[in-house]
């Protein structure tokens, strides 16, 4: 819903996070943490640049001859300066002329002048209103010149002397100059009095979601009263508008999607259309991803972070996993409506563009309406709810009802969701909630109606290829603000959607080299198997596996203990026949890189190499995707470290003979690597054999 305001300030579709609590109480909605919601009113209005001098430290009085490059400026710096002393001000006169234009502008005191007597309105009783205009002087004229040809304005006249007393802050916030309502607020109590809330009632619900005392909002019950009363004609109005717009972008954007699947026979597409033949739900996906997904669909995250301020439509983001870590966008979806039905059908198109492949782990927010359609159309895929979108509703569901304890159940929840035991996890929840006085509180019910979805103790056996990962989150989020930023119509975001998902299934890991860290055979096997990205979070295990002790049990299976016992004990059963090997702590299952307690127990089974069957297609280097070029890339990096560490032994044992040699070498390569580090970087890493072998040269 929107204000009349808003509705001249919509040129452009504009994208905001849902807000709408997936507890299913209307009246609730979500803030989310490290978001501050007044960016969202900023993106529904242009853009202002405000001088660095109506920065609120610089509240200095004016003074005759102060120049300001326009009048507005000047207005607002004005403004500043009357608030922070107690008054505020109008615009009074201005002057113009042919060749000027307006020249001359006066800004004055809101209680300069005396209310002119108005003629009485026909009614048998007519309200006498007092006036507040009392005849002060303060007031501030600007001039304008021209000087080289640019125009600017000077203060020609000031006096800061008022006959009337000067507000204190917590006054001076009320007058009618400072009560503003942002475009947050309007949309709430919109949605709030369409509702039937009453305005008083309106007033509280607001206190109460901000967190502030009774009368403390930056608007009174009479601002509410106006705005609703004034927005009813040109919401409804408004939203005719919006309707046909939204209806003619869809449009278009079917079309756009018809002339692609002419150009492209890989690119597909889908739509349905309403009970009056009007586009109402709209999904594509792209050659390259569709290729990415029978090597990387094993793990999907479907995103429906964001809605349309503009069209109110839903867009619903498919999300996967590379080898090198990075994002890819197999699909998207625009759906008019935020129920189990469109969910469905979402489900359904991607199922069908992926050529009937379903993924084995979906990642999702909580939404009961999507859980249903998942459960319906992928029964055999475990659903997951990511637990990234649980933390940051955490402070827009507890922050009030905890107080000064909120930091202290945040620190608690924490420990809780990395539990590994499903009877500990049970156990530490109900001391939480007992603690925290939650046993009536709906949110908590509803995380616990979820439960079976992100603990870590109920997901640790699903198959999640380290998209849980904070870095990978952060990424997609980063993601979507950055398509999603620009106040674009739906076609130009098409584009960007199209270029970043074929530039994403092609996408590469920036580091194509990794040192050898321990020297152990193991490692250097699986350096020339896997992407940098999967060897580094591998090495990272070979690592750590030599600070464990191994206790042979019986039967093949064997005690893993941390030598400093900073990790709970481990119980690793290995097989010789068919050389399998598996960890209570189900790291590998849970993300496909085997754990440092396997690890172990293979080193002392005198393995050089780990089994072919621990390499995941997924991680390797070379798969179905993939191309000889990152073998080459590979082998040339090696051979480049290779060379680099023989030039830089002889040339420190050359630098040792005398004092002088090692000056002027130690000169030469501070100079070097300053040269170094100022030159480009670039995306690949091109050198090719021909130059390694004459650097090895003589």
């Amino acid at each position: 819903m929107f204000s009349p305001e808003m509705a001249m300030k919509l040129p452009a579709n504009i994208w905001i996070r849902r807000q709408q609590c997936p507890c299913g109480d209307w009246k609730c909605y979500i803030r989310y943490e490290g978001e501050d919601q007044a960016s969202i009113s900023a993106r529904l209005v242009k853009s202002e640049t405000v001088p660095s001098q109506l920065s609120s430290e610089s509240v200095f009085a004016p003074y005759v001859g102060q120049i300001f490059k326009s009048d507005e400026d000047a207005f607002e710096y004005y403004s500043n300066f009357a608030r922070k002393n107690g008054f505020s001000i109008r615009k009074a006169r201005s002057t113009e002329s042919q060749n000027l234009g307006v020249y001359r502008r006066d800004f004055v005191c809101y209680r300069s002048g005396y209310n002119q007597p108005r003629k009485k309105a026909n009614v048998e009783h007519p309200r006498e209103r007092k006036s507040v205009r009392c005849g002060c002087d303060a007031k501030l004229y600007l001039t304008k010149e021209i000087v080289d040809g640019v125009s600017q304005w000077y203060v020609s006249q000031f006096s800061n002397v008022h006959n009337h007393e000067l507000l204190e802050d917590d006054q001076v916030r009320l007058l009618p100059a400072y009560r503003k309502i942002q475009e947050a607020d309007q949309e709430r109590i919109l949605l709030l009095s369409k509702a039937g809330f009453p305005v008083n009632r309106i007033l509280k619900v607001l206190e109460l979601e901000k967190g502030v005392q009774p009368g403390q909002l930056p608007f009174i019950e009479k601002d509410v009263r106006n705005f609703v009363r004034t927005c009813k004609k040109t919401v409804e109005e408004n939203d005719a508008f919006l309707n046909e717009k939204r209806e003619n972008e869809l449009l278009e954007l079917l079309e756009i999607c018809k002339a692609m699947a002419k150009r492209d026979t890989e690119f597909v597409f889908d739509y349905t259309r309403d009970e009056n033949g009007k586009v109402e739900n709209l999904s594509w996906a792209y050659g390259d991803p569709i290729h990415a997904y029978s090597v990387f669909g094993d793990v999907v995250s479907f995103d429906m972070s964001y809605r349309s301020l503009t069209y109110g439509l839903l867009l619903g983001v498919w999300f996967g996993m590379s080898n090198h870590g990075k994002a890819i966008i197999f699909s998207c979806v625009l759906l008019q409506e935020e129920n189990s039905h469109s969910f469905s059908w979402a489900l359904q198109k991607f199922v069908q563009f992926m050529r009937g492949k379903h993924p084995r782990t979906i990642l999702t927010d909580i939404d009961s309406g999507l859980r249903d359609a998942i459960s319906r159309e992928l029964p055999n895929t475990k659903h997951v709810v990511c637990i990234w979108h649980i933390l940051s509703k955490l402070s827009s569901w507890f922050l009030l009802p905890l107080g000064l304890h909120y930091a202290d159940f945040k620190v608690q929840f924490d420990m809780l969701w990395h539990l590994e035991n499903i009877s500990d996890f049970e156990h530490q929840w109900d001391l939480l909630v007992a603690q925290f006085g939650l046993a009536s509180d709906k949110h908590i019910a509803l995380l616990y109606l979820y439960r079976a979805s992100w603990p870590f103790s109920f997901i640790k056996s699903s198959f999640l290829a380290r998209t849980l990962t904070a870095d990978f989150f952060q990424s997609l989020e980063t993601f979507l603000k950055r398509i999603l930023g620009a106040q674009t119509c739906l076609q130009v975001f098409f584009e960007q959607v199209s270029n970043a998902a074929y530039s994403g299934s092609r996408a590469k890991e920036g580091m194509q080299y990794l040192h050898i860290k321990t020297g152990m055979p193991i490692e250097e096997h699986a350096q020339g198997t896997l992407t940098p990205y999967a060897f580094n979070a591998l090495q990272n295990e070979i690592v750590l596996s030599m600070q464990y002790v191994a206790t042979e049990m019986g039967n093949g299976s064997y005690l893993l203990q941390h030598y400093k016992k900073m990790d709970v004990e481990r119980l690793v059963s290995w097989t010789q026949d068919d050389e399998q090997v598996h960890c209570a702590c189900k790291e590998f299952d849970h993300s496909g890189i085997l754990c440092r307690h396997s690890i172990r127990v293979l080193a002392v089974k005198n393995y050089f190499k780990l089994p072919d069957k621990y390499f995941l297609l997924r991680w390797r280097l070379q798969n179905s995707l993939g191309t000889i070029d990152d073998a080459h890339s590979q082998g040339r990096s090696e051979a480049c470290a290779q060379a680099f560490h023989s030039l830089a032994a002889t040339l420190l044992t050359e630098s040792l003979v005398s004092q002088e040699r090692f000056n002027y070498v130690h000169r030469e390569l501070s100079g070097l690597l300053e040269h170094v580090r100022t030159m480009p970087v670039v995306d690949e890493f091109s050198l090719n054999t021909t130059t390694v072998n004459e650097f090895n040269d003589p």
